[in-house]
């Protein structure tokens, strides 16, 4: 594996930026180097799963998406991703606030992560959620 790719949606640049810094260049000294995808609109992180053939294997690693984002929240398009695309990789969403982590249940993510970005929690989260995978890659 060249990369370890995740797309991150958010309409706030200033979400997009706290999840890349939070991220940094790699999750862990055994995996490789992130390459953080970033996407303002919704329609856009469509394109790019249309064009890219996203569900084939290493094709995308993680999704990321901000559950406040407007006009289009990322809890509906979790949802979306998990039944349009076959394989769909991990999602993980950011929530408002802790309590409505339930939603995420609704929109089939796999993760739950609360705003303000906390980067430790950030990072054990997309490590709870990709561990098991890369292993197997």
């Amino acid at each position: 594996m060249e990369s370890f790719k995740i797309l991150v949606y958010s309409d706030d640049a200033t979400v997009r930026e706290s999840v890349r810094k939070a991220l940094g260049r790699r999750l862990s000294q055994d995996l490789p180097e992130n390459e953080v995808i970033e996407f303002a609109t919704a329609d856009a992180l469509r394109l790019y799963i249309d064009t890219k053939k996203v569900g084939k294997k290493g094709s995308v690693d993680l999704f990321i998406l901000d559950g406040e984002a407007t006009p289009e929240g990322g809890m509906g398009l979790a949802r979306q991703l998990k039944d349009e695309i076959f394989n769909c990789p991990p999602t993980l969403l950011i929530v408002a606030r802790a309590q409505d982590a339930w939603l995420a249940g609704w929109s089939r993510a796999d993760g739950v992560v609360t705003h303000p970005i906390d980067p430790f929690t950030l990072s054990k989260s997309v490590l709870a959620l990709v561990a098991s995978p890369l292993v197997a890659k």
